[in-house]
């Protein structure tokens, strides 16, 4: 993700690049979506996925994982977003590990961490209660009792929910909906008694869920880090779930934008290859423009959360608040320089437009993290 890739960075790139071409490419979200499958994702691409080491980016290879950094994840997301794959691999892989490696305990990593990288287990936050992202605004209680907590309240547009193996949940044990002390962060069994998932398929075809939490009890061993002080942890798993949305993002955008140029290049129309033509030169070329600032913007967010996570926010709310407007300036070019055909469910833009305009709302639109952006620099 990074400007200039090292020598591993390279050979990583190249294994995602060609392993998500060929056993995850649009084709199978398509299938996917067209035979209304359970699951929303293709379990056997998800092994070897797995089996290929990508889900172990982030983890200690003491742990099973590769031991690599955010960078290496952004590498893997634009890679998804070229191919649309669908995966767990955000959810599960980047924001649900960040979150256990920055408050877990000794016992909590060494039991989830190596299943998460293996592919084994499957984990993601539950976090949003309203339809915009409102990260402070949780209301969903923890009430103290002799031996742990009990969790009542509904969560929405959890990613993953319906195939996940572990809940971290965001609840409130005390203060009011906006504060940001009172927060504290719970390793909850997806299955457990009082827990209702309801999978919702979203615009693009990926997954996401409704869950209800009706009097969940847990253990006090089953709290991520400490009691009412979940802010930082939840704040660090966001930060790594934007930072990579932003390079989905921008593999979304660059695949919708070659398309478009190789269209330009083969499609005729007055006896002249349409790509000839002034206009749609200069739309492509500020297109190509917006996507190489997105490029930058997006490899300093990642290096700064390698670099130093709690000194990211601003790098990382400048790649998402980019990423979010380049991608949907690319997907709108796209479909406009292909013309009636670029609107059909036959053609493949359609699923890319469906994409970014998920990937916009995640963790933050442009708008929420321009304003975010203000408030760091005291505005």
């Amino acid at each position: 993700m990074a400007l200039i890739l090292t020598e591993e960075q390279t050979m990583l790139l190249e294994s995602a690049r060609n392993f998500l071409a060929t056993e995850g490419p649009v084709s199978q979200l398509r299938q996917l979506r067209d035979c209304a499958d359970a699951s929303g994702f293709s379990p056997a691409l998800w092994k070897q996925f797995a089996e290929m080491g990508f889900s172990g980016v982030l983890v200690p290879e003491a742990l099973g994982g590769m031991g690599l950094g955010y960078v290496e994840a952004g590498i893997v997301m634009e890679q998804i977003g070229h191919n649309l794959s669908v995966s767990p691999f955000l959810a599960s892989n980047v924001v649900a590990t960040t979150a256990l490696l920055h408050a877990g305990d000794a016992a909590q990593q060494a039991l989830w961490l190596p299943r998460l990288a293996s592919g084994s287990a499957i984990a993601t936050l539950a976090l949003e209660e309203h339809s915009k992202h409102r990260p402070a605004h949780i209301a969903l209680s923890a009430t103290p009792t002799a031996d742990g907590f009990i969790l009542d309240g509904s969560k929405t547009f959890v990613l993953e929910s319906h195939v996940a193996d572990l809940l971290i949940v965001a609840a409130r044990r005390a203060g009011e909906p906006g504060d940001l002390e009172g927060i504290t962060l719970f390793l909850v069994d997806a299955k457990a008694q009082g827990v209702d998932i309801e999978r919702t398929v979203m615009a693009d075809s990926h997954n996401a869920g409704r869950i209800r939490f009706n009097q969940v009890q847990v253990r006090s061993d089953a709290v991520l880090g400490p009691v009412d002080g979940g802010w930082a942890t939840l704040n660090a798993a966001l930060n790594a779930g934007r930072a990579a949305a932003a390079a989905e993002l921008l593999g979304v955008a660059d695949e919708a934008f070659a398309r478009t140029v190789q269209y330009l290049k083969e499609r005729k129309q007055f006896g002249r290859l349409i790509g000839e033509f002034q206009g749609l030169q200069h739309r492509a070329a500020q297109l190509y423009c917006e996507l190489e600032i997105t490029r930058a913007a997006t490899a300093k967010a990642l290096t700064q959360l390698d670099a130093d996570p709690a000194t990211a926010g601003e790098a990382v709310s400048i790649a998402k608040a980019r990423a979010g407007r380049t991608a949907t300036l690319a997907v709108q070019e796209a479909v406009q320089m292909h013309g009636g055909m670029g609107m059909t469910d036959e053609f493949d833009l359609g699923f890319f437009m469906k994409r970014a305009r998920v990937l916009q709302e995640l963790f933050g639109d442009s708008n929420f993290h321009l304003n975010q952006l203000a408030d760091l620099r005291g505005y």
